[in-house]
């Protein structure tokens, strides 16, 4: 491998022995949704984040070694391919990145999409052509004191406001059918986008008259939506690729589908496990625990709907816990840690106002 090879392969390589978790937060640290697995000095394969969340999914240990998650089958270039064939190929398949091999295995070259068709062409994303579901109605609180004169969804974040980066999202996937539940400022809310006038958002309006929790508005919508649809909350972005999300929920017939988020916390102290009568069992060096958290965007099918109670107030986990008890199938989809931005509160508001 030349040196110019190596150096632009270095953050993405990663040896077979790493654990999910591992290569879970090198992804996540280079800001990037695969890796390069290496088995010495012979390339092996390709790492998605796709590989990752269908090993969670499939309930695998966190520290399982990732040479036991990897696809059998990963398109590959070798020496003998032509340049044409292989950005054919990309474009056929929308492959992110083609590694090129040689007779010994060795890496030999590596093509991005952006570096074989410029950033100007975009790799075709699914047309879901969903309808999407915004809960804006909250006061927002921990927002305050600018959430007192501005509505949290149109804070700004560059040149947009929240809930249009959280939209342009959806839009990317062809959801442009948005239902928007409003109560706290709820004329300016419509005013902004009656002044924006974006061909993109095709916007509906319902508007609970109390506060009525996280899904309690939702009983608005009974008979409205036919479909399965998406559920997000204002405050919240996932940089993810949603029909992957819809994708899981779909071949596992869930009723309802929570995308969570893998958080990772260190305890800086070691910490002691103990049998009866005190007796040490083990001691644990500043272990670091691993968590699914709600990340507050759901997939709901629409039957769920006639669930709502009418004009009272309930929660979002109200009806997971409702449609649990009932026996019906609920989802779990991961996405890594840093493809998710908690907007609603002054420390992540500020971080991507920051890197915007």
């Amino acid at each position: 491998m030349n040196s110019d090879l190596a150096r632009r392969i270095k953050d993405l390589s990663i040896s077979t022995k790493e654990s999910i978790l591992s290569a879970l937060k090198q992804m996540d640290t280079i800001d990037r949704k695969l890796l390069l697995v290496f088995d010495g000095s012979s390339f092996l394969n390709i790492l998605s984040i796709g590989d990752i969340q269908r090993a969670i999914i499939m309930n695998l240990p966190l520290n399982t070694h990732i040479d036991q998650i990897l696809r059998k089958n990963t398109i590959i270039a070798n020496e003998n391919s032509t340049y044409s064939f292989i950005k054919n190929t990309m474009k056929e398949f929308r492959i992110e990145c083609m590694p090129v091999i040689n007779e010994n295995k060795e890496l030999t070259n590596l093509y991005f999409w952006d570096e074989v068709f410029g950033t100007d062409i975009k790799r075709i994303k699914p047309n879901l052509n969903l309808p999407v579901i915004i809960m804006a109605g909250g006061k927002s609180s921990r927002l305050k004191p600018i959430s007192n004169v501005i509505p949290k969804p149109l804070m700004p974040i560059g040149e947009k406001t929240i809930i249009e980066e959280i939209m342009d999202r959806f839009v990317e996937f062809g959801c442009n059918s948005f239902l928007i539940s409003i109560n706290y400022k709820a004329e300016t809310i419509r005013h902004y986008f009656n002044q924006l006038q974006n061909d993109n958002y095709h916007i509906d309006y319902f508007q609970e008259e109390k506060p009525l929790g996280t899904a309690g508005s939702l009983f608005l919508l009974k008979n409205r939506i036919t479909s399965t649809f998406f559920i997000s909350n204002c405050d919240i972005i996932i940089k993810e690729d949603y029909s992957e999300i819809l994708k899981y929920h779909k071949t596992s017939r869930n009723e309802l589908t929570i995308v969570s988020v893998l958080k990772h916390y260190s305890i800086p102290y070691g910490t002691i496990n103990t049998g009866p009568n005190g007796v040490l069992i083990d001691l644990n060096e500043k272990p670091e625990l691993t968590f699914k958290i709600n990340s507050g965007m759901y997939v709901l099918e629409p039957q769920l709907l006639q669930e709502i109670p009418d004009n009272q107030f309930f929660h979002i986990t109200d009806l997971i816990d409702k449609v649990k008890d009932r026996g019906g199938k609920i989802g779990v989809f991961p996405v890594s840690a840093k493809s998710w931005i908690d907007i609603g509160n002054w420390e992540g508001y500020l971080k991507i106002v920051r890197d915007s």
